[in-house]
């Protein structure tokens, strides 16, 4: 990402706000086919044989060997060819949110496969970078030698050097958001891929740990990062938003209770919000805790997400101009925050508008707003509004996503479209030498970096296509990446919509029969090699009626692996946390699928009487 200030002159072209929009209905299914194809482009390191954007070549395949640590993968995040972890953890968040909403969409259309290879390609970097629980790598590549040469991703004679965070060096803003990236992507793969599921998993329990236990900014401890991708807003609201993440992905009571428990003094319930964004994700916690009140998971958090809940439909009324603050828009209706790459604001907000739109619509609620009744369609309609405005339907007939329609930016600002493919021409550009040939070329890009949604136009709708003009011209994957969800549901058009069940994604391609193996008999419950030891650890009154919290430890006393565990429990009247209802009996969380030797999981469950039976059924050692 370029953030070089200089002034643009632009001269007003005001024949074209009285031309008439270009109405002629979108191809939603093609738009969204192009928008997962632009993260092709993106791609740092090893290329795989089923790469769809040709012109790219392999890059970048020595990062992290300078640290002694394999960071090759990953995105390049904008028209450079640095990797910053922030925006591309946010950037897989949203990919991930996008599929775990509307992935039945994207697989009617055909798209489901890329769109989760477009996670996985993030994640994959993700685990590599996350090679101890308090250590992340969070930046390979600096800014300031990146930007002072314009060269193909291929050709890159720049530092390379790797940044990370650890427990000396903190940054729970930058820990935060890849716990709610990974946490998110087990989502997406916990039908088609279990085992990698559990990893994801398994990184963001620990990067959710790392972050809470350590706190700091990231931008304190990778300064490099401070000129292009500085946290604003600290990291408060990255905690929480991994804290949800973690809730959705596993229905683990501590997440909740974080959320509960810290929604008031981290400003969950206090920030009433007008941006969503890579740095500032408030508005997406509102969102989602409103999710879990209308779900009815809330408990006795209610009034505390009863809060949430009214900043999230506070963000709303401000994006459909009836609340009381209302966001900004250009004459011809696009939202409108800042010069350089606004189009970032656009697809975020219009992504929470269009999954809260249909969360009203699975509850049959409406929205209140300071000036009107708000409803569901309304807010699908506004996200409608603003996806025809980037897709063409504007004062300039301009479509910013390149590639779609006829009339799109043809002099993009990014290394790698704007200089001749390594595969047509694999003469060496050199660093300065690229700005000379490539960068002052009065022409149309070499190569068509299909899909990619560009900075936009400026708060009066003009817009520049030219290659040095990167407030408008540059793309970047955290635009593209909301956009995948809303364009999915556009597509899917109007029918079968509740968000609120749980959603399970289709498994892009079959999956072998898993084998059964051999079940134990269940041993008396407190004989080795599995024990179980009860206590209760709380108590109330509420309503004239005692209230008891029991916390049941299981511990694997074998020397060997648990799996396949099913505990029977009787007399249990209350909700019950940590275990999965299978049948007639209890199995291992969604998070665990085993316990090895000498380890213990621990579930809890409240209700107004004496200890529950609990008992072991089967299991197996492996």
């Amino acid at each position: 990402m370029e953030k070089h200030f200089r002034l643009i002159s632009v001269a007003p072209l005001f024949l074209f706000l009285y031309l008439p929009f270009a109405f002629a209905g979108h191809d939603y299914g093609q738009a969204l086919s192009k928008s997962i194809l632009f993260f092709e482009a993106q791609r740092s390191g090893f290329l795989p044989h089923n790469q769809r954007v040709t012109w790219r070549a392999n890059s970048g395949l020595n990062d992290g060997k300078a640290n002694g640590v394999d960071l090759v993968g990953g995105y390049y995040d904008a028209g450079d060819n640095v990797k910053f972890g922030l925006p591309m953890a946010f950037t897989i968040t949203m990919m991930s949110w996008s599929i775990i909403e509307y992935g039945k969409q994207m697989a009617a259309s055909g798209e489901l496969s890329h769109a989760m290879a477009a996670v996985k390609w993030g994640t994959d970097y993700f685990i590599k970078a996350h090679p101890e629980p308090y250590v992340l790598y969070g930046e390979v590549g600096d800014g300031n030698s990146d930007h002072y040469c314009w060269q193909r991703p291929e050709d890159m004679t720049t530092d390379r050097r790797a940044y990370k965070i650890d427990t000396s060096n903190p940054g729970s803003d930058l820990a935060g958001e890849t716990a709610a990236a990974m946490a998110a992507a087990s989502i997406v793969f916990r039908r088609s891929n279990p085992a990698y599921a559990n990893e994801l998993l398994a990184h963001a329990h620990q990067l959710f740990d790392f972050a809470d236990k350590y706190r700091g900014k990231y931008d304190s401890s990778i300064t490099v990062a401070q000129k292009y991708y500085r946290s604003i807003s600290g990291y408060n609201d990255e905690l929480l938003w991994a804290a949800a993440w973690l809730y959705q992905a596993t229905n683990n009571q501590y997440y909740l209770n974080y959320l509960g428990n810290n929604g008031d003094s981290m400003g969950g319930t206090g920030w009433g919000m007008t941006e969503f964004s890579w740095d500032v994700k408030y508005a997406g916690v509102q969102t989602l805790v409103a999710k879990f009140l209308m779900q009815g998971k809330a408990g006795h958090y209610a009034p505390v997400f009863e809060r949430y809940q009214q900043k999230a439909e506070s963000f709303m009324c401000s994006c459909i101009g009836k609340g009381t603050r209302s966001i900004q828009k250009t004459p011809g209706g696009l939202i409108f925050r800042q010069r350089w790459n606004n189009m970032q604001f656009v697809t975020s907000a219009s992504f929470l508008a269009t999954v809260y739109s249909d969360y009203l619509a699975s509850a049959g609620r409406s929205i209140k707003c300071a000036s009107a009744i708000v409803t569901s369609s309304e807010l699908l309609s506004f996200a409608k509004s603003q996806v025809d405005y980037i897709l063409g339907d504007n004062p300039r007939a301009t479509s910013y996503m390149v590639g779609y329609g006829n009339n799109y930016p043809r002099q993009v600002h990014h290394r790698a479209s704007s200089i001749v493919s390594i595969k047509v021409n694999p003469s060496f550009v050199s660093c300065r030498g690229g700005y000379a040939t490539w960068f002052s070329r009065k022409a149309s890009d070499p190569n068509v970096l299909a899909g990619a949604i560009v900075g936009g136009p400026d708060a009066y709708d003009n817009f520049a296509d030219e290659r040095d003009n990167y407030e408008q011209t540059e793309p970047a994957t955290y635009n593209n990446a909301p956009i995948l969800g809303i364009l999915a549901r556009l597509n899917g058009g109007h029918g079968g919509y509740n968000q609120l069940l749980p959603v399970v994604v289709p498994a892009p391609t079959q999956q072998k029969p898993a084998s059964h193996p051999k079940v134990t008999p269940a041993p008396a419950s407190n004989s080795a090699p599995i024990s179980i030891e009860q206590k209760m650890t709380t108590s109330w009154n509420a309503k004239g009626k005692t209230y008891y919290r029991y916390s049941t430890i299981v511990t694997n006393k074998s020397a060997k692996t648990l799996t396949d565990l099913r505990l029977s429990i009787s007399k249990l009247y209350g909700p019950i946390w940590g275990l999965t209802k299978s049948g007639d009996s209890y199995a291992f969380p969604s998070w665990l699928d085993s316990l090895p030797a000498g380890k213990s999981l621990e579930f809890v469950y409240i209700h107004s009487a004496s200890a529950a039976d609990v008992s072991v059924s089967s299991y197996t050692l492996a």
